[in-house]
């Protein structure tokens, strides 16, 4: 039997924290993500991966995308380690800026989209 590894429940509890206080970059990018809207490709937000949170996943295609505000410029190594235990773990991570989603939307899902359709082989 495969049986999932269980979720620590402190980090399940901050992801669901996460999820009810998103910044503006991640509400608009949800609003376009959910219900399968981009591609028929499902997403989730705030998703616990290991010891991360990751800010939207989608597991058909394994990618995550991550959208960078302010605090990441203090925290490069930090964000260089987290990277390279998801893609050691068969992750595909995207990052993006806050500006980037709310500025230029349509080109940051569009990006997304070829991505996923990659990961899929379209």
């Amino acid at each position: 039997m495969n049986h999932k590894p269980k979720t620590n429940q402190t980090l399940l509890q901050h992801a669901r924290s996460m999820r009810r206080q998103p910044t503006t970059a991640e509400q608009v990018l949800w609003r376009r993500l959910r219900r399968s809207q981009l591609g028929s490709y499902k997403f989730r937000r705030q998703q616990p991966l290991g010891q991360y949170i990751v800010d939207f996943y989608c597991h058909q295609t394994r990618l995550i995308i991550e959208i960078d505000g302010d605090v990441h410029a203090h925290q490069e190594t930090y964000d260089a380690e987290r990277t390279a235990w998801l893609e050691a773990n068969g992750y595909r991570v995207v990052r993006f800026s806050n500006m980037d989603v709310i500025k230029n939307t349509d080109g940051v899902l569009q990006m997304i989209l070829t991505l996923c359709d990659e990961a899929v082989g379209l």
